[in-house]
């Protein structure tokens, strides 16, 4: 199926997340333009969708590569009724989402790299990037995009990524409809943000933990120039990694770049 703004409004009619789409053959960053988009009054659940990225960008500013006619770009406003502090935790929400739709896929060794990747056998396939707007009042919105690598072949990475990522094309050895992928995932992430939005955090935790495989594990985590390593005893209902120090003392890890160590 093409894909079109005809044949995604087509494809999501009806739906709560999605239902509302706006497409562009070509944008600066999806996340911006829901931003401007939710600041004008866009609904809860509306969807922008981009074939290509000038600026895709990824958590800590990092570039995305956003080629046109491979993958998946795509930002979702949400406005929740939640506590400012608690918005980090729809990037944990959407991350169960993109593992639940590699896993329909047939993919195997899915994993969640906290906070915010999804990684085949070790390789990184999507890129997960929520911003949130507020007030004294509390939430206004809140930005999820999601970037997905779908039909990327391997020599379509630029070199540095050649070895650290992958996409769906490259692990299944088929070409995949996106309009189809996207549907899918629309309706993984609602599905576990109803679930959410009705129990927190705590509701989604077992499934995100069964996909991030980390709990007993040592890992060492880099923030700016602090690194820390520990064992991983489990995450606290605000999403926040619980690990236990070299000195036998229980931390909590609220922002960094986590990497699994070799036990």
């Amino acid at each position: 199926m093409n894909f079109t703004e005809e044949a995604l409004k087509e494809r999501l009619a009806g739906k709560k997340i999605g239902g509302n789409v706006r497409y562009f053959p070509e944008i600066d960053s999806t996340n911006i333009m829901a931003c401007r988009l939710a600041r004008d009054g866009a609904p809860e659940g509306t969807v922008v969708v981009a074939d290509a990225q000038g600026k895709g960008k990824g958590r800590l500013n990092r570039v995305w590569q956003s080629p046109p006619g491979r993958n998946l770009y795509v930002s979702i406003i949400l406005r929740p009724r939640i506590d400012p502090p608690a918005a980090p935790q729809l990037t944990l929400v959407a991350g169960v989402a993109v593992a639940d739709l590699l896993a329909a896929c047939g993919l195997k060794d899915v994993t969640i790299k906290w906070p915010n990747d999804v990684l085949i056998s070790g390789k990184k396939l999507c890129g997960i990037l929520t911003e949130m707007n507020s007030s004294a009042r509390g939430v206004d919105f809140i930005i999820l995009g999601v970037g997905l690598n779908i039909n990327m072949n391997r020599e379509d990475f630029e070199p540095a990524l050649g070895n650290i990522a992958t996409s769906l094309k490259i692990e299944t050895g088929k070409t995949h409809d996106r309009i189809e992928i996207i549907s899918g995932l629309l309706n993984f992430f609602e599905t576990w943000y109803r679930v959410f939005l009705s129990t927190g955090f705590p509701g989604v935790r077992d499934a995100w933990l069964r996909y991030a495989n980390i709990v007993g594990r040592p890992i060492r985590v880099v923030f700016r120039e602090d690194t820390q390593t520990g064992v991983v005893m489990g995450i606290d209902d605000d999403g926040t990694i619980m690990m236990r120090g070299a000195d036998g003392t229980t931390q909590r890890v609220i922002a960094g770049d986590v990497h699994l160590l070799k036990e």
